[in-house]
């Protein structure tokens, strides 16, 4: 009875620790691809922060940006301004976005939800920031940790790698970095010929 506990307590602890290091493996090209399907989420996201100020629409270009960077589907990605109280093109004191978005979720063990479309994705290493100009970077430092806190849950990460030396008022060039694994749609396949064209 005893040898049958441990047993089988080791064949559990053996599958976890196989679990962790697969979801700690980094992306690479040749992992398997996995059956995924397209998920709504919502949120309102609002920028609060002393460094930087962005006007609506530019904090709607970033954000943007971001989402599409981390795989959400372009067709019908919905993000409308919120707190415009500065106007467009001028900096607001608490500027946001509403962002519906649809984003890729693992098919589980139960399968797909009904009438869901399984589709083919593949991990892929994202860096959010440092991205182009450093200074424009290190200014962006409130907001990449705010992506983090907020948009970054709406997807399926693995290898979250993040660090950030944000000091309020002071800009710190190399002093924030974001870096994911997200699950990424693969393209169709390519359209078979017509039967019988050249």
């Amino acid at each position: 009875m005893k040898h049958d506990m441990w047993s089988r307590l080791s064949l559990s602890l053996g599958a976890l620790a196989l679990v962790t290091a697969l979801s700690a493996a980094p992306a690479r090209a040749d992992d398997p691809a996995v059956p995924a399907v397209w998920t709504q989420k919502k949120l309102l996201f609002t920028y609060m922060g002393f460094t930087s100020r962005y006007s609506c629409d530019g904090l709607r270009d970033k954000v943007k940006r971001t989402l599409l960077d981390l795989g959400a589907r372009a067709s019908d990605l919905k993000l409308t301004y919120t707190g415009c109280s500065s106007g467009f093109g001028r900096p607001s004191p608490f500027p946001g976005v509403a962002i519906t978005a649809q984003v890729l979720e693992p098919v589980g063990d139960k399968g797909p939800p009904p009438d869901a479309t399984v589709v083919s994705a593949h991990w892929k290493n994202v860096v959010i920031a440092p991205k182009g100009n450093p200074l424009s970077a290190a200014g962006d430092c409130e907001l990449t940790e705010q992506i983090k806190q907020r948009i970054l849950p709406l997807f399926t990460t693995r290898n979250v790698d993040y660090s950030s030396t944000c000091v309020p008022n002071q800009l710190t060039v190399g002093g924030t970095k974001l870096s994911t694994d997200v699950l990424i749609a693969d393209p169709p396949p390519p359209k078979a010929a017509a039967a019988g064209s050249p």
